[in-house]
């Protein structure tokens, strides 16, 4: 059965996994540093702004899932931080490691998720990335992904996590269809059309 995450928390073992991939030298990771990689600008989906506090909190619930490990490194005198992820719920490093991804950017499609997954884990083409994500979906103790509906005039379907439990879909992606948005643009047009034409006829009157 998943442990239902709060943000934070996702987004401290997002970050945990993200740099035992792409900065192996310094993980396991510090508070200071955690913190610094949650509220990183680029490569995060939202954007966050949290207090060492509150990754301390998050640290603090995760242990008690045994979801994180705590040492002291080379150094031995700064309290350090390890994620325990794969082993606690018993997937593959590549479906961990798209599952990071998901909880740092957000909904995604396999060929961004493909994309976006490249410093972590090279998958050979997007079919794979599904092969995985379906793995996920279909786990007998849980699925820990799931397919959105597809958004308006999109290609491919997103997915999503579910480790902070069942995300709540928006509105707009289900009611608004494809022939609706083109037709409120072409009535944007004739709109604007109208406008100019009144706009010229004003101005031969007023010769």
């Amino acid at each position: 059965m998943l442990h239902v995450l709060s943000q934070i928390e996702a987004r401290v073992l997002g970050v945990l996994i993200e740099k035992s991939r792409t900065t192996p030298d310094a993980y396991p990771l510090t508070v200071n540093s955690l913190t610094a990689g949650c509220n990183q600008k680029t490569s995060r989906e939202p954007v966050m702004s949290v207090t060492e506090s509150e990754v301390q909190s998050a640290l603090e619930s995760l242990r008690g899932s045994t979801l994180i490990m705590e040492s002291y490194g080379a150094s031995g005198r700064v309290l350090r931080y390890a994620h325990n992820f794969a082993k606690v719920y018993e997937v593959p490093a590549a479906s961990m490691d798209l599952l990071a991804v998901l909880m740092l950017r957000g909904p995604q499609t396999a060929s961004e998720l493909r994309a976006n997954c490249e410093r972590l884990h090279r998958f050979a083409d997007a079919s794979t990335v599904e092969a995985y994500l379906e793995e996920l979906a279909d786990r007998a103790s849980g699925a820990m992904v799931l397919k959105l509906p597809r958004q308006p005039g999109a290609r491919e379907q997103r997915w999503t996590h579910l480790l902070c439990g069942e995300p709540v879909l928006e509105p707009a992606s289900i009611s608004l269809s494809a022939p609706t948005a083109d037709l409120e643009a072409r009535v944007d047009q004739l709109e604007r059309e109208v406008a100019e034409l009144r706009a010229m006829l004003v101005s031969l009157v007023g010769e």
